[in-house]
């Protein structure tokens, strides 16, 4: 009787070859002006994402959750739509494709209501989805003054046209834009400055679910973890120009966009030189992180190495997950932040000028809060509106099995919020509210004005779990927001413009329009400027991507101001 050796699967590293050591000294945890208060379990949104776990651990189950905000009814009140995972069989037969058909996979939009609540109209506007979703973008691509929704999938992604009542159509085939690999963020923005929203969308790895089925970590059952992306091939961006038809092309290789490869997850837009023209910051994971320079001739340059943001202060890969951009110092120069993962630090990158950057994660005391946590999403926001972009992230580690190999690390994790004090950056978690004190499973983070009242809100998206919804409670300080509408040789909502803020004592605050950046997120487009204790601010000057500067002098604060361009 023969006997035949069954043949092991094929191995793989992990993250867990990742090793801590602990910390040296701990950083502190500082008085909180403001605070946040969850209020999930008031808002009426019942949505629970499905990664749908299997024991061969496919790295996409670990990777999803993405959300984002948009009034796409136009009634003045945000609303919020969030991506969900699909069925995964164990394992997966060859040539199989994740499922959605089962209603708990579907994505779904959540529209508020008059109270402040929130229902599911999911059905109603036919957003459901297909495949395994990922990442999100809204963006107004044909100027009718409705929101339309992009949404990024494993193996494709879906482009929805807002048909203004209440419906969404499915248009992605119609329009041009075709995507195929592992799609994560995406982001809409003018980069030839022609008055029409382009598409960039990010990619991760070149994966599949027989290259990806590799026993990493510990084969004892239970430990098996999550495979490093090492394992895998990286992959390019894609970039689609959208023509006077209101059709796109995809221009990624004539562009420039695929010059280099990358394992790409989050993306940021932002005139990182000062020259007038948007770039394009992408956050990779255990890889090169890529800066587009845009050269203002409808092509771009990779400059992430001459500038100093394509490793770290010590010239290694890190795992770049979510990226953001601000000026976060007022020197009217766009700052860049990423999340990484344990042990790495989050990278804080100072724009010195001409396009050169100072890795600042050390002395701006960032390393020493961030050096034992994972982030994923991250959004500058002005959380206690006193004229200073503070530092949200949303944190969990990769892997669900981190706490059986490392006794340092979690894999559920609270998040995180670093007050700017204008000579660096304090913990305020603790005392910022209860939910600082909790953990979750984080991915996808958005921030916006959910309730109208002018300081930011923020959602989180947790894989396998229930969206965190959070209330800033504001404080004394005084604000005024900024809600842009371009005309015709500028972005819809102003995508790209300049703002900036001048009070009466000279002091300017900068603004490049985005509602992209974060992880798998689309955020709220208006702007929201702290001013602290001021009663007044001198003006508020509009740099459009059109070339007109457009002025408002000496406007009324705490209030939103909707601007159109003339």
């Amino acid at each position: 009787m023969a006997i035949f050796a069954q043949t092991p699967p094929p191995t793989g590293k992990s993250y867990s070859s990742n090793k801590s050591e602990r910390p040296t000294t701990t950083a502190p945890q500082f008085p909180s002006p403001v605070t946040f208060t969850d209020i999930s379990n008031q808002t009426g949104i019942n949505f629970k994402h499905e990664a749908s776990p299997t024991a061969n651990k496919y790295l996409l189950e670990t990777m999803g959750a993405g959300v984002g905000l948009l009034d796409y009814d136009n009634d003045g009140k945000l609303d919020v739509f969030f991506t969900n995972g699909a069925q995964l069989l164990d394992p997966m037969p060859k040539g199989r494709m994740p499922d959605k058909r089962e209603p708990k996979f579907w994505n779904r939009l959540y529209r508020q209501k008059a109270d402040g609540s929130f229902e599911d109209v999911t059905e109603r506007a036919g957003v459901k989805g297909t495949g395994y979703g990922f990442g999100v973008a809204v963006g107004d691509y044909d100027k009718d003054s409705f929101a339309d929704l992009f949404v990024t999938n494993y193996g494709g992604a879906v482009f929805y046209r807002n048909n203004g009542n209440g419906t969404f159509t499915d248009a992605g085939a119609k329009l041009g834009i075709n995507v195929d690999g592992w799609a994560t963020s995406a982001g809409f923005f003018d980069y030839d400055r022609d008055g029409r929203l382009d598409l960039l969308v990010t990619r991760y790895v070149v994966w599949d679910f027989e290259t990806g089925a590799l026993v990493c970590g510990d084969a004892r059952p239970g430990f098996r973890a999550y495979c490093h992306p090492d394992n895998f091939k990286s992959s390019t961006a894609l970039l689609f120009h959208q023509k006077p038809d209101r059709t796109f092309e995809n221009v990624s290789e004539k562009s420039g966009i695929t010059q280099t490869r990358g394992k790409s997850l989050g993306v940021a837009f932002a005139d990182f030189d000062n020259d007038g023209w948007t770039d394009v910051f992408i956050a990779n994971d255990n890889s090169e992180q890529q800066l587009f320079r845009n050269l203002g001739n409808g092509r771009f340059e990779n400059s992430a190495l001459a500038a100093g943001v394509a490793f770290d202060d010590k010239g290694k890969y890190f795992s770049g997950m979510g990226v953001d951009s601000a000026d976060y110092d007022g020197d009217g120069k766009q700052d860049g932040f990423i999340t990484a993962l344990s042990n790495e630090t989050y990278p804080l990158f100072r724009n010195t000028g001409e396009l050169i950057f100072d890795y600042v994660t050390q002395s701006s005391g960032v390393a020493q809060i961030t050096i034992l946590g994972a982030g994923w999403g991250v959004k500058w926001i002005d959380a206690d509106n006193d004229g200073r972009r503070d530092l949200f992230v949303a944190q969990s580690h990769v892997l669900d099995t981190i706490e059986k190999t490392n006794s340092l690390l979690k894999y559920k994790q609270s998040p995180l919020l670093m007050r700017n004090t204008e000579k660096g950056f304090q913990n305020i978690s603790l005392a910022a509210g209860d939910v600082f004190k909790t953990d979750f499973a984080a991915r996808g983070m958005a921030a916006g004005d959910l309730d109208n009242d002018g300081d930011t809100d923020v959602v989180i998206s947790q894989i396998n779990g229930a969206p965190v919804v959070l209330r800033n409670n504001g404080t004394k300080n005084h604000w005024v927001g900024i809600n842009l509408r371009g005309g015709a040789k500028s972005a819809p909502n102003g995508e790209g413009s300049r703002i900036i803020v001048t009070d009466f004592n000279g002091r300017k605050q900068f603004f490049d329009v985005s509602n992209s950046g974060s992880y798998l997120a689309a955020n709220d487009a208006r702007i929201i400027v702290g001013l602290g204790n001021a009663a007044s601010i001198k003006q508020i000057e509009i740099r459009w991507t059109s070339g007109k500067v457009q002025t408002l002098e000496n406007p009324a604060i705490n209030r939103y101001h909707l601007v159109n361009e003339k």
